[in-house]
């Protein structure tokens, strides 16, 4: 693969991996890592030039087949930094033209893409150390900064700052640096 310790970063964010059985073991247990190898795969076999066919139809066969088995879809055209965390496997979608930082982690019930109408289309950038918690919509052409969290069942459209917390339909911004945020008008 052209970026091994992605991959390796990947592993190293489901614990301690001491020994091959302690691998094997993280391999079998946490469907996550199906799906970022199935990612890192797919991405390496469109990075190259030319494509043999046949890797091509190996590589859309293991994207089906881990796709049914986990119920997370993870474009190989999205481009994910090093360390990715997918806490439970389940209704996770990732957009082929998102962005994101290392050290991201994802749960459950996630979809992260493009936003097709007007002047509004395109696909998130994501930043380093973001959080994305069960059933969050991220959409638009926006970007998330670093160390973000983002509260479960979120529909994020609009830009949200650095080391902020996003809750609610449409997110708002609650505490930024461990500060809370006022509402507007209180």
């Amino acid at each position: 693969m052209e970026n091994p310790s992605a991959l390796a970063a990947d592993f190293a964010r489901y614990g301690s991996s001491e020994g091959r059985l302690r691998l094997l073991w993280k391999l079998a247990h946490h469907q996550g890592m199906w799906a970022s190898v199935d990612y890192r795969f797919g991405q390496w076999v469109r990075d190259r030039r030319p494509v043999p066919r046949s890797l091509l139809v190996i590589s859309f066969l293991v994207h089906k087949l881990v796709e049914m088995t986990t119920g997370i879809s993870i474009a190989a055209t999205a481009r994910i930094g090093p360390g990715l965390l997918i806490g439970h496997f389940s209704g996770i979608i990732i957009g082929r033209d998102v962005v994101m930082g290392a050290d991201c982690a994802i749960s459950q019930g996630v979809t992260i893409g493009e936003a097709t109408s007007g002047e509004d289309r395109g696909s998130p950038v994501i930043g380093d150390g973001v959080y994305i918690a069960p059933g969050a919509k991220v959409f638009g052409p926006i970007t998330i900064g670093a160390r973000t969290a983002i509260g479960a069942n979120a529909v994020v459209n609009r830009d949200l700052p650095a080391d902020a917390v996003a809750v609610g339909v449409p997110a708002r911004v609650v505490k930024i640096r461990g500060e809370l945020v006022p509402r507007d008008g209180h």
